[in-house]
């Protein structure tokens, strides 16, 4: 019986993949200035001149190459390289380097933040993107965001969040709330280690390694905390908490991303470590 109700389940599920969300997002394919459009109003109504976010369509660069990787659809791996030459073309910024915020609808520069939080979005896609496809360059672009980030984007504590084009750093608007503007944040924290974890899945390269292993390390002495079964949220640049704040989405986020990141790791008492936690 279990069985029987685990491949309904399976068929279900790759039924509503294969003919709902796939249709779905191959139509949002701007064959005109490249890349995915940027909104849909409630009622599907389409607004091709609509600002281009650039995590999206990261995001959108990973949902087709794992697609690729699982359904081995050619159709799929078309749609991830378009995705990636719309990225490596127009999201990322040729002068200073790095990945901007946002691009106008035509591919231009809308907000040229550079955010942490976003440069590891790219290194997501560009992991996936070069599994799927087995291109060279997408892996080399995402070393370099990973030395970008190691060299830039951080101090002598943790990583850092937003900065400017030319990364002189600036406010953290985007990933604060009520109020607080965090030096450091558990989001950022979380996906950075959810990028490199991709990253040292499909490269293999013992440096993404060893800041695995390092930020491991973090979310278990600073980012959890052990009297309220929770992580903190918002940060000084020293990893004090500054916001009285609980995230339970963040908190499943973070057990299925530190789970995936023991098994890609394969550290027994590493694995016992944060399985506790």
């Amino acid at each position: 019986m279990k069985n029987a109700e685990t491949k309904k389940m399976r068929e279900e599920i790759k039924k509503h993949l294969t003919e709902g969300i796939i249709p779905f997002w191959k139509g949002m394919r701007d064959d005109e200035f490249g890349g995915y459009y940027g909104f849909l109003d409630y009622d599907l109504n389409l607004d091709k001149k609509a600002e281009k976010g650039c995590i999206l369509n990261s995001r959108i660069i990973w949902f087709f190459s794992n697609a690729y990787t699982l359904l081995k659809d050619e159709s799929l791996l078309d749609e991830a390289k378009h995705g990636y030459d719309f990225l490596k073309d127009h999201c990322l910024d040729k002068e200073y380097g790095g990945i901007y915020w946002s691009l106008n609808y035509d591919g231009t520069p809308k907000d040229t933040t550079k955010h942490t939080y976003n440069q590891a979005f790219c290194i997501y896609a560009l992991s996936s993107y070069y599994e799927a496809s087995g291109d060279a360059e997408a892996l080399e672009l995402a070393k370099k965001l990973f030395t970008l980030i190691e060299t830039t984007c951080m101090d002598e504590v943790g990583y850092l969040e937003a900065f400017t084009r030319d990364f002189k750093p600036e406010s953290n608007e985007k990933l604060s709330e009520n109020g607080v503007l965090a030096d450091k944040t558990m989001n950022t924290l979380l996906h950075v280690f959810e990028a490199y974890t991709e990253l040292y899945r499909v490269s293999g390269d013992e440096k993404v390694r060893r800041r695995l292993l390092w930020i491991m390390d973090v979310f278990a002495e600073k980012v959890y905390n052990p009297k309220l079964h929770r992580q903190e949220v918002f940060f000084d640049k020293h990893y004090n908490t500054i916001l009285n704040l609980h995230s339970y989405g963040h908190d499943i986020e973070t057990a299925w991303l530190i789970d995936r990141g023991c098994k890609v790791l394969d550290d027994p008492e590493l694995t016992q470590k944060m399985y506790a936690i």
